[in-house]
């Protein structure tokens, strides 16, 4: 009988990821309120998924997209109206290995959404939203990291930091206000509308995860008299997730999900606008733990069985958050005499490059400026900024998995002679890095009796190509130790092919009776 002391490991094991294109089409038909379109001048949606279920090798994912479309009217007299609708989707994607009693976590993006007048009174809208999916399977396991009252039992042992998973959890947060306009603006009707989560923060307290962020709304509104005019606001978002055990030192990693949002003009009050916003927030945490992990052992006395499982799980789990300052000019055509109501950005990285301690990214801006002429008239203009981000001082930058959520912060924009605009934008990047370690573990040692006796006290051995003392050690029923004495060897494993090793015989100590 084998006396063996166990370890227990919870691991969060990531089983699949991917990244999809889903394709949102609907057509609207104009509100007899609103006169006929004749050309569209923008359009632009939020994401809300508020239903995720994980079948057997796939994942469904129910959603919707709150589209805002801003047209010029065909014989009217307004300069621009606004137009809102809600295109609603359900999609599967084929995810390989996933089941139902795992965990997904879901990002996304709009990567295009067009709308084509197909008359005065019907528009086709047809939106790509990038999907990227990471689906974990929770698992503890017991792990072996001693052999006890067995003296011979020779062990190869490794140290190894992994990332334990101390626990998950989750909670909704509804954040509701609303938002004050100028006073001298009587609302008709909320053209353009844009959401952004930033400023993400944590506080860990007593079995507390505390969940810090704000909710950035821009809206671009049209007034009864015919004026466009628009609106910056933040909402702080706080939630509370339950997680057991959880301490300052642990690593958190938090997403989130946006699942309803209204917006829409406050009848109970003038001069505001009622926001209503339903978030999902998701919680990982992790702690860093040093097993003594036995990777082979053997008795030269006894023969042991040995059973061993494979288990993949994540090292080296760390995070980075450094603010990218970015400082350029560029140049737009047709904008004298016209005034800058608003920028949309968008900011992506185009290209990663691992060189030994650093990670290269080359990455681009994509911006939407907005204008408004003198006659109430809307003039959009597109530029493109690249932009180098670096992370550096890191160990092993080439194995690395690494996942990036750039936060826009701040933004400013100068206008200044022959249509050249100064642009001061600054992002937060947060770098979520760690490494893969496929582990071979020995999780269970019977013995099956004692080893067959060798007829020999002392023997010659030729050092072959991948040997190691260990295996040497093993095959003869030796030690290392014995070994390296014999051999005069002072660095273990220090040996090359070719080399002549005495190879020593273990005698078994045996208690004679007199």
């Amino acid at each position: 009988m084998v006396n063996i002391a166990k370890e227990n490991l919870c691991i969060n094991k990531l089983v699949a990821e991917k990244k999809d294109i889903i394709f949102v089409e609907g057509d609207m038909i104009v509100p007899d309120s609103k006169p006929d379109i004749l050309k569209q001048i923008g359009t632009s949606g939020i994401v809300c998924i508020y239903k995720k279920e994980l079948q057997e090798g796939r994942v469904r994912i129910d959603g919707n997209i709150n589209t805002y479309i801003m047209y010029l009217p065909d014989g009217a007299s307004d300069t621009v109206r606004g137009l809102n609708t809600s295109l609603d989707f359900s999609e599967m994607i084929d995810v390989q290995n996933v089941a139902p009693d795992m965990q997904v976590i879901l990002n996304h993006k709009i990567k295009s959404i067009e709308c084509k007048v197909i008359n005065g009174r019907k528009i086709g809208i047809k939106a790509a939203i990038e999907i990227y999916l990471k689906v974990f399977k929770n698992e503890e396991i017991d792990i072996v990291n001693d052999v006890q009252d067995a003296s011979d039992v020779q062990m190869l042992k490794r140290n190894l930091s992994v990332n334990s998973l101390v626990g998950t959890g989750m909670t909704k947060i509804y954040a509701k206000d609303t938002l004050q306009i100028d006073n001298i603006d009587l609302l008709a009707e909320i053209l353009n509308t844009n959401l952004n989560i930033i400023g993400k923060d944590i506080k860990v307290s007593y079995n507390k995860v505390l969940t810090k962020a704000e909710a950035e709304i821009k809206i671009i509104y049209l007034t009864e008299d015919n004026r466009v005019n628009h609106i910056t606001y933040k909402i702080p978002t706080v939630g509370f997730i339950d997680i057991q055990n959880v301490n300052e030192n642990n690593i958190c990693d938090v997403n989130y999900e946006v699942k309803n949002i209204i917006i829409k003009p406050n009848n109970q009050e003038e001069h505001s606008i009622y926001v209503e916003i339903e978030l999902e927030v998701n919680c990982n945490v992790y702690e860093e733990k040093q097993i003594n992990l036995i990777q082979d052992l053997y008795s030269p006395t006894n023969e042991l069985n040995l059973s061993r499982k494979q288990v993949l799980t994540i090292t080296n789990k760390m995070k980075r958050k450094e603010t990218k300052q970015i400082r350029e000019k560029v140049t737009l055509n047709n904008i004298e005499d016209k005034s800058l109501i608003d920028v949309n950005i968008t900011s992506q990285f185009m290209k990663e490059e691992k060189i030994n301690s650093k990670v290269l990214y080359e990455g681009e801006l994509e911006l939407e400026f907005m204008f408004l002429s003198r006659d109430a008239k809307i003039q959009i203009e597109n530029a493109k900024i690249p932009f180098d981000y670096v992370i550096d001082n890191i160990q092993n930058g080439e194995l690395l998995n690494i996942s990036n959520d750039i936060e826009i912060v701040n933004q400013d924009f100068i206008i200044k002679d022959l249509g050249e605009i100064t642009v001061n934008v600054d992002l937060v990047i947060i770098s979520d890095m760690y490494m893969t370690a496929n582990m071979n573990l020995i999780d269970n040692i019977e013995e099956v009796g004692e080893r067959e006796e060798q007829d020999y006290s002392l023997i010659i051995y030729i050092v072959k190509k991948d040997d190691s003392l260990w295996k040497i050690a093993k095959k003869f029923g030796s030690t290392v130790d014995d070994i390296s004495r014999v051999n005069g060897i002072e660095e273990s494993d220090v040996i090359y092919p070719g080399q002549k090793l005495f190879i020593p015989k273990l005698v078994k100590e045996t208690t004679v009776s007199v």
